[in-house]
């Protein structure tokens, strides 16, 4: 019964409605001790030959009052109970999203998203019928089990009473035990579903992929195995809570025996009556629900254990990057300085930066250039915090980043990272998203800025055409060009380019970046590219190789070096020399 406990905070919160709850559940149970007195007072009257008209239509209209009350009141309690359950279960979702959109991309980066998405469902799920079944079952089988027993043991026979008691104990042993293996082996069914929802969210992500190499069947296969496994460990869910119901038959069945031979026993003595032997059965019919939902309420509980383990551990992952009790209100504007010794992302020894140090004035352009695996993309993304734990400082505007709230810092960068991602709306909607409000002005001038605003006209609905998951429907240079689209209509201080015209041609790369540099005068730019000419205009350009700068300077000084870059840029010439026929 330990989440009981645990759920306390939720129980004081919503005390009213439970304390109704319960309140009706109480009255419920006590109105059902009525019917089988009732039918043992009548029994008896038969039994002396005294029973009249007057006398059944009167007890039949205490049957019928005490029948429209338990309807009554078992409506409320539903709505009391069940009701709040379900703000649980919007409680927990809530929190869990709020986490999940403060952590970092380390948490990201161990953690499927399939098995998130399960801790969403399933054991939200389990935790709701926990906070309604299970305090369902917790009340109505201690309040009518009591209130049926103590009946029986001070209207009828305490003896006969006693008798029957005897399996229970037995009865609570087994069903602990059961609820020990079903914890266990409920943990573990989750852990296979979470496994099997993250394998299917992989693989419709991934199905292009899959299909384009003819690796159909062999997925498939993975996806059969996974799912059996799934099957296996709820099966061994599934026969630990078989075992419930015929251990309770049994002890029900032998308290049956115990109350009809003592029971008999007695009315030949003459300690009872046949009417209170017919009441005593009856009420001890009313002990099977009790003991049935006793056993019902270990699985409830054990499932709903389970679960908010796995969530209340999800929940207390940390959050890495915070606002500082003094961060400023202010979005950061000016110079953007880096000063940084080494920065090794968490759980590695190895730095991934080494000794990066610059500045990059107010409304410049910087460029930053280097094989894959270089360092670039980390770079910025400490620029956004995504990450931090780095040895040294970035200033923006004069001060530290972490002098800023998150939420003001980001205020301040539009980022068009790599990977672009696109959501199942319409292209308005995906641009618009960094500015909800946004008329349709503004975002066809982001359209034009970002060189896609001729293509969406082209598309089926113009602006209003749904582009599918993730930009499904989309080129990758068309998703490129509405990421950054997004991205100008914020009009940031800072725009960073993560390698953003990869998917372009160059005529379209030159017509856009004309425009960033005619529509941006006075703000500051940011740009990775592998294809020099992306940066070639930028006035302060960086060469990173194996997270240190090796060369600085812009594209004339640069050329004028006998490095990388210049070789680079010679290469890329005649590439695009050799493309064009040698013309």
């Amino acid at each position: 019964m330990k989440v009981f406990l645990e759920l306390g905070w939720f129980f004081k919160q919503e005390k009213k409605a439970y304390i109704s709850g319960v309140f009706f559940l109480l009255v419920v149970a006590f109105l059902q001790l009525v019917p089988p007195k009732v039918i043992g007072i009548v029994a008896d009257h038969i039994n002396d030959g005294t029973v009249t008209k007057g006398l059944l239509a009167e007890w039949v209209v205490v049957l019928v009052a005490v029948g429209l009350a338990t309807y009554i009141l078992r409506y409320y309690w539903r709505i009391m109970i069940f009701g709040s359950s379900v703000k649980l279960s919007k409680i927990l979702r809530n929190r869990l999203y709020h986490h999940f959109t403060k952590m970092s991309p380390a948490f990201y980066q161990k953690s499927r998203i399939g098995d998130l998405m399960a801790h969403a469902t399933n054991d939200l799920q389990a935790i709701q019928q926990t906070a309604g079944a299970g305090v369902l079952t917790l009340v109505d089988s201690l309040s009518t089990g009591g209130f049926v027993i103590l009946t029986m043991a001070f209207t009828i026979s305490w003896k006969l009473t006693l008798i029957c008691l005897i399996p229970l104990p037995f009865m609570a042993m087994l069903t602990s035990w059961f609820g020990t293996m079903l914890h266990r082996s409920f943990h573990k069914a989750q852990e296979a579903f979470s496994s099997l929802n993250d394998k299917t969210q992989e693989s419709i992500t991934g199905i292009k992929v899959i299909k384009t190499f003819g690796q159909e069947q062999e997925d498939i296969e993975d996806f059969r195995k996974q799912s059996d496994d799934v099957v296996q460990k709820n099966i061994v869910v599934a026969k630990i809570d078989s075992l419930y119901d015929p251990t309770i038959s049994i002890i029900v069945g032998i308290s049956f025996f115990l109350s009809i031979v003592f029971g008999a026993k007695y009315v030949l003595n003459g300690e009872l009556t046949i009417g209170q032997l017919i009441s005593f059965t009856t009420y001890l019919g009313l002990l099977i629900w009790p003991m049935l939902a006793f056993g019902w309420l270990f699985n409830i509980v054990e499932r709903g254990r389970a679960s908010y383990d796995r969530v209340a551990k999800l929940l207390g992952e940390k959050v890495e990057i915070t606002d500082q009790k003094q961060a400023t209100e202010m979005v950061p504007c000016g110079d953007v300085e880096y000063r940084i010794h080494e920065f090794a992302y968490p759980g590695e020894l190895q730095p991934i930066l080494k000794n990066i140090q610059f500045r990059l004035n107010k409304g410049e352009t910087l460029g930053i250039v280097g094989k894959t695996g270089a360092g670039k993309t980390t770079l910025l993304k400490l620029l956004i915090r995504e990450f931090e734990g780095y040895n040294g400082e970035i200033l923006f505007g004069g001060a530290a980043l972490q002098d800023y709230k998150l939420e003001k810092l980001r205020e301040a960068i539009g980022y068009v990272p790599q990977d672009h991602f696109l959501f199942s709306a319409t292209v308005a909607e995906n641009i618009a998203f960094t500015n909800p409000s946004a008329d349709c002005v503004e975002i066809e001038l982001a359209a034009k800025l970002a060189n896609i605003h001729e293509d969406i006209l082209q598309f089926t609905d113009g602006y209003k055409t749904i582009v599918g998951e993730r930009g499904v429907s989309l080129s990758g240079g068309q998703k490129q060009r509405i990421s950054i689209a997004r991205a100008l209509l914020m009009d940031p201080e800072l725009l960073v380019l993560d390698d953003s015209l990869s998917a372009v041609d160059a005529k379209t790369e030159e017509a856009i970046l004309s425009a960033l540099k005619e529509n941006r005068e006075g703000k500051t730019t940011i740009i990775t590219s592998h294809r020099l000419s992306a940066i070639a205009h930028a006035n302060l350009i960086l060469v990173l190789e194996d997270g240190k700068i090796i060369e600085r300077g812009t594209h004339e000084e640069l050329m004028e070096q006998n490095g990388w870059y210049r070789e680079m840029y010679l290469h890329q010439q005649l590439e695009e020399l050799v493309e064009h026929g040698g013309h």
